[in-house]
């Protein structure tokens, strides 16, 4: 029979993967829908519906860092649920909302509830089981993620078309709510015995528009020019208010975000090796639905299917992966994810054409982006947390996260900006090569980064306090 720990840990789980699930299902299911909110609010500019989009990312990015720090201190299961709490009012604004600027302001009420999901609900996570356990429970975690990606085309194009737009918004108030209910009785609670009750109110304001200002001119720079005027403010404002944080944090006794964690060799190398691949991932992901709609002339719905099997694959591997890491550690499994990443894009450069070929040219090359994923999202998660100690366990998450946002908003630019206004089919497939080309050369980095930087299991502590 299991100890009351155990069940503990294993409610933990459930309840931090349920969310998960329906954390990373947003951030794909909402782009399904872009055309129909377009549609119900035709007098509204695309720049102006862009920012339904743009303002939960921004406002999840923004918020991470002091979210973080209140989980340390005042208690993860208080931050996990009252983040929870949040995220169900933005999501109910979000579905009855009958104006453009009720839409995104109710986007950016949801994204405070979804910044408070991350590091509050991975601190969670790790409290609740014991080290040899830990890499496990991840890949579960990971896992639970990936299969979101895979069902989010599919089921939002399923919602949509019986239901309209504001069903992907409507969905997560049901799944939120058994969410908040469970997770009342069966969470335990837990803080940083080493974190001051008191901290940089100065660097609050200064990471949370300092990572704000870096990520609007990351998504809207294609958009509006890499060169304009608001997007060079842009950057140059986040850079400031940055490298005024990172001063600030220096000198501080009771910093907003401890600069010493990025001394923890595993930890920074891992963060590194995050934007590695995330660039190359995401780069890939969110164009390569639109190519398949435009050029191959696919539905919605069937490019949706047709993507899926790749993130199913992840799924499977990211359970095996994490039990297998519990054995032989993530360097090993990481440098798999890179080499498989590498492959992947390869193939479609070398396969995919303008017109459809749907096995060599998109299911193989696919299912091995799904290899790669599953080698290195969760694994990502666990390289990182692998010498943090539970009193860092939510600022720790929370700059993982960071890393994490930044990591997609420029790996969404970037393809954005390298795939441009193409006029044809053959303009379109060179684009995407180009996209492909970078994605592998960033899969080479990861690969060369884990093989020589990152530490050997030898090399690592694992703390306990």
């Amino acid at each position: 029979m299991a100890s009351q720990t155990e069940r503990r840990a294993r409610r933990t789980l459930f309840i931090t993967s349920l969310v998960g699930f329906m954390v990373a299902m947003e951030i794909t299911i909402i782009s399904i829908a872009r055309n129909q909110i377009s549609a119900a609010f035709p007098e509204a500019e695309a720049a102006t519906l862009s920012w339904v989009i743009t303002a939960y990312n921004i406002g999840v990015a923004s918020l991470l860092l002091p979210a973080g720090w209140m989980a340390d201190r005042y208690g993860r299961k208080k931050v996990f649920l009252w983040g929870l709490g949040a995220f169900i009012f933005g999501s109910l604004l979000s579905g009855l909302a009958s104006t453009p600027s009720l839409l995104i302001g109710a986007r950016v009420v949801q994204s405070i509830g979804g910044a408070a999901q991350y590091p509050a609900g991975l601190a969670l996570l790790l409290a609740a089981f014991p080290i040899e356990n830990r890499m496990r429970a991840i890949g579960v975690w990971g896992a639970v993620s990936g299969l979101a990606a895979a069902l989010a085309p599919s089921l939002g194009a399923l919602l949509i078309e019986g239901f309209g737009w504001r069903a992907v918004f409507l969905i997560n108030v049901p799944v939120a709510l058994v969410a908040l209910v469970a997770g009342r009785s069966w969470l335990g609670e837990s803080t940083g015995d080493e974190v001051g009750e008191r901290v940089d109110l100065v660097s609050v304001p200064m990471a949370s528009l300092g990572i704000g200002a870096l990520l609007v001119g990351l998504v809207q720079g294609g958009s509006w020019g890499w060169t304009s005027p608001v997007t060079l403010v842009g950057f140059l404002a986040g850079i400031v208010m940055l490298t005024a944080f990172f001063a600030r944090s220096v000198t501080h006794p009771e910093p907003l975000f401890d600069l010493n964690l990025f001394r923890i060799r595993s930890y920074a190398i891992a963060n590194v090796g995050s934007v590695f691949f995330l660039v190359a991932f995401f780069s890939w992901i969110i164009v390569l639905p639109e190519f398949i709609q435009e050029t191959w002339g696919w539905s919605v719905l069937k490019s949706g299917f047709a993507i899926a099997p790749g993130p199913v694959v992840s799924t499977i591997l990211s359970v095996t992966n994490g039990r297998l890491a519990d054995r032989i550690g993530t360097q090993r499994i990481l440098v798999v994810g890179g080499c498989a990443g590498i492959v992947g894009l390869l193939l479609h450069v070398a396969y995919t054409g303008e017109d459809p070929n749907f096995f060599l040219g998109l299911l193989v090359p696919n299912l091995t982006m799904g290899v790669a994923a599953g080698c290195s999202f969760a694994m990502l998660v666990g390289a990182s947390m692998s010498e943090i100690a539970p009193a860092r366990f939510g600022m720790a998450g929370a700059g993982r996260t960071t890393v994490f946002q930044l990591s997609i908003a420029i790996g969404a630019g970037l393809a954005i900006t390298l795939v441009g206004n193409p006029t044809d089919s053959s303009a379109a497939l060179e684009a995407m090569r180009r996209v492909w080309l970078v994605g592998a050369f960033c899969c080479l980095l990861q690969v060369l980064l884990f093989l020589f930087a990152f530490p050997k299991d030898s090399q690592r502590t694992v703390p306990t306090s």
